[in-house]
């Protein structure tokens, strides 16, 4: 048995570790902030925390509290650090809060566990694909090329195909992996570039086994139907059942690695589990692009609803083209892989969407944000 804290533990995939960890026996703490903006106002009422209340020690308070986390570090073995503020569009204009979360906070974390007697062994954090920023692509007469962020000008003219950095002919996408070019082309991807680094650098240095686990898009039941600056799925849904338009934006053959919840959880467990001594970071991605039409016309179809979206050629400053996880390295170190395909997964996340209350859509005020601060065009 091992003692655990989950930083983030009520969240979309840390509510689901800490269940799965304490169904497995192990003695869990999560730490969680209850931001109202995923968990609303009236979270306490909800069964949802009376669940996790239940299951693990819950403790509501923040990440930030430094005399808290020095209390809860000596009293664990392995950290698994969920706690984060998430989503690419709101931290292009919240830069301070996401500095702050995500990256001061692991800092803290980390500084504490330098300077006072613990037993730490190690300590899982949770990266994004969002640090590789467009990725891994293929061009006809360069070979493998990492593009930068594209231009403005491009998307303004309706061009939002990806070029190569060395002849700007359009280029080929294909799978990153670990080894690929890091360059975010948003505030919060530079945030978990930053605290995956810290990470592995002091995890090095203390001799203390770390991982990073870089996620592709995550989705399933339980993610949050009220934040409107994350998670495409559960947008599209709170925008469908208010009986809402849809506004895609580009042309709609954007994509993405759409990763289960489940897998998600596996792939967090296995890692924080493995003895082995290593300082790691791993995709953990299906490895297979949906495009964003795709995923409208799934969900439409899902819920029984005629289609009544608009590939608008609206675009945001900060959002990549495509994205697809080579999870290989994974695999072979924990033997994880993906096992939940698209087809069944958004089928289960729709069956649960449709016995939640419908939210209200918050969708117009949040891009209502970026266009007053010029990030959406």
């Amino acid at each position: 048995m091992k003692k655990i804290l989950v930083t983030g533990g009520a969240g979309f995939i840390g509510s689901k570790v800490c269940h799965k960890l304490s169904d497995l026996g192990h003695q869990v703490i999560a730490l969680d902030n209850f931001s109202p903006q995923i968990h609303g106002d009236n979270f306490k009422s909800k069964q949802h925390y009376a669940d996790l209340d239940h299951a693990v020690e819950l403790i509501h308070d923040s990440v930030t509290n430094k005399n808290l986390l020095l209390s809860l570090l000596k009293r664990v073995d392995i950290v698994i650090h969920l706690a984060a503020e998430t989503g690419t569009g709101q931290s292009m204009y919240d830069i301070a809060n996401y500095s702050n979360v995500n990256i001061q906070a692991t800092a803290q974390l980390l500084d504490i566990i330098t300077n006072n007697k613990n037993d730490i062994e190690k300590i899982v954090v949770a990266s994004s694909r969002a640090l590789y920023g467009e990725g891994k692509y293929q061009c006809v007469d360069h070979g493998e090329v990492y593009p930068s962020a594209r231009l403005e000008d491009d998307l303004s003219n309706k061009d939002f195909n990806v070029k190569c950095p060395i002849c700007k002919s359009n280029v080929k996408l294909i799978a990153t992996d670990e080894k690929s070019t890091i360059h975010p082309s948003s505030i919060y991807g530079i945030t978990k570039q930053v605290q995956e680094q810290m990470v592995t650098l002091m995890g090095k240095s203390l001799g203390i086994s770390t991982a990073a686990l870089r996620y592709q898009n995550v989705y399933g039941p339980g993610q949050s139907l009220s934040n409107p600056y994350t998670g495409i799925l559960s947008i599209f849904s709170t925008r469908i059942l208010n009986g809402n338009p849809i506004n895609i934006f580009e042309d709609g053959l954007e994509s993405r690695d759409f990763v289960y919840i489940d897998d998600i959880v596996d792939a967090t467990i296995m890692t924080a589990l493995d003895n082995r001594k290593s300082n790691e970071v791993y995709n953990v991605g299906s490895g297979i692009a949906t495009s964003v039409i795709e995923v409208c016309e799934a969900l439409y179809k899902c819920y029984n609803i005629e289609p009544n979206y608009t590939v608008t050629g609206n675009y945001r400053l900060g959002d990549i083209r495509h994205n697809i996880a080579d999870s290989c390295k994974i695999k072979s170190d924990v033997g994880f892989s993906a096992k939940v395909s698209f087809e069944l997964g958004i089928k289960q996340f729709t069956n649960w969407v449709q016995g939640q209350e419908v939210n209200a859509d918050l969708f117009e005020s949040s891009m209502n944000d970026l266009k007053s601060r010029g990030l959406l065009k």
